[in-house]
């Protein structure tokens, strides 16, 4: 009987391997399955990084700690114009709409943080080839003197390169000047620059005003 009972125990120990090697040989299979699903998903996270990149950005800088709020407005070759009332439009993005001194604080981590400058930046994210429109549009005026801004046009993609940079006055509010109209080609290089006047805005002035030339 001892033999007997030796040799059932022998066998049943011998089968209990094969199950712990299966069980074992699945854990790792799933592991590796893991881990290359990660291998997948990371270059997936990484070329849409990419993607977001800008090729050009456009911004309006004007005197910090000023209560006056000046928008910027863009209009790009596929039709489509950038601002306050259209954040997103075809390639153009308004990454900053800023009104003066209302939103100069944000919160932080539950805490107030001053951020006094004034600046509104547009992006344009797509090298689509024709004709871009840059214009100021003086929305709420709160200062006495006239208001100078500075309009910068760097190009980002391959290298940091500013094609445009000048400061304006603007006197009145509702006043709307055309900065720059600027063209480039499929490569993303700037062709010409002119600053023949377009009103891209939808408002109407009753009267011209007297800084109209």
């Amino acid at each position: 009987m001892a033999s007997l009972f030796h040799r059932h125990s022998g066998r049943n120990r011998a089968g209990a391997d094969p199950f712990i090697d299966l069980l074992f040989n699945t854990l790792l299979g799933f592991t590796f399955l893991f881990l290359v699903s990660l291998l997948f998903i990371n270059p997936k996270a990484k070329r849409g990084s990419v993607d977001m990149v800008a090729e050009y950005i456009i911004t309006a800088t004007w005197p910090k700690n000023l209560a006056d709020d000046i928008d910027l407005w863009v209009h790009a070759p596929t039709g489509h114009t950038a601002s306050y009332l259209q954040k997103e439009a075809g390639w153009l993005h308004l990454d900053r709409d800023d009104r003066g001194e209302i939103n100069d604080t944000i919160l932080v981590n539950g805490e107030e943080v001053l951020y006094p400058i004034n600046q509104e930046i547009i992006t344009v994210r797509y090298r689509q080839a024709g004709e871009y429109i840059v214009n100021l549009y003086y929305y709420d005026r709160n200062s006495s003197d006239p208001v100078p801004v500075e309009v910068k046009v760097d190009r980002v993609n391959p290298t940091l390169e500013t094609v445009f940079a000048e400061t304006f006055e603007l006197h009145a509010e509702d006043q709307e000047l055309t900065a720059l109209r600027f063209s480039i080609d499929r490569e993303g290089d700037v062709l010409g620059i002119n600053r023949l006047p377009l009103r891209l805005t939808p408002y109407q002035l009753d009267q011209m005003p007297s800084w109209v030339e």
